[in-house]
């Protein structure tokens, strides 16, 4: 799978990376959706700008943009219920690439496309500004260890390449299982310059209808977990 995933060379300062790749063992069937399906639904962080035209064949459609889909699972029910929608998923992970692409193969979805290489890169090589109409981040790893906290995807310098990259009143849609990184986000975004709470000031979302509850999400609702959801509009 190296020849697959796509990482931009290492410089002399590395950067901080908000994941760590982790092995993790394919099914037979995820190894032959990257001989099979990636030439349909993977796109190249070195392919240059993403043209939605060419993509998908139209440019009118509002695009997501999900960073860190994990299985697939909820991105791919999503693209299959709102059609009208152009959907980009970013992962780094291998065995969740393979199942998304499998079962989007299966389910002959057209309105999807993956990246398998570092957010940050494609974000700032792969999209143009003001071109994102929704980005999405559920349940990324809230690196709960103190001394780990800087890793987090969440920071005022990653929001504000979001804002850049979503369209004037685009939304920047957030969620978290872990309630001391629900209000990290909170801070951050409560903060961050150029964006407006669809909420009262430091309040959560409800969640909204067009997420699906994950697995765990459901688990942890029975077990009284509880889910923050941010909901956060470009205002200029």
């Amino acid at each position: 799978m190296s020849e697959t995933f796509e990482m931009k060379p290492e410089y002399k300062d590395k950067p901080i990376r908000s994941y760590v790749i982790r092995g993790g063992r394919m099914t037979d069937g995820q190894k032959n959706a990257f001989d099979h399906a990636w030439e349909i639904y993977g796109l190249s962080l070195f392919g240059g700008m993403f043209d939605q035209q060419q993509v998908f064949g139209r440019q009118d459609a509002p695009l997501v943009v999900e960073v860190g889909f994990g299985m697939g699972d909820s991105l791919l029910e999503m693209a299959q219920a709102q059609p009208e929608i152009d959907f980009v998923g970013i992962e780094v992970h291998p065995p969740g690439v393979g199942r998304l692409i499998n079962n989007a193969a299966k389910a002959s979805i057209t309105n999807l496309r993956v990246y398998m290489a570092d957010a940050v890169d494609v974000l700032e090589d792969c999209f143009a500004d003001e071109s994102i109409s929704r980005f999405q981040l559920y349940f990324p790893d809230p690196w709960h260890k103190k001394k780990h906290n800087k890793r987090r995807i969440v920071n005022p310098e990653f929001m504000q390449l979001i804002r850049r990259k979503l369209a004037l009143n685009g939304v920047s849609h957030m969620a978290t299982d872990w309630e001391p990184y629900a209000d990290h986000m909170m801070e951050v975004m409560s903060t961050a310059e150029g964006f407006t709470n669809q909420q009262e000031e430091y309040c959560f979302s409800p969640c909204p209808d067009y997420r699906p509850l994950t697995k765990f999400e459901k688990r942890g609702e029975r077990l009284g977990h509880g889910v923050w959801d941010l909901l956060f509009s470009r205002n200029t």
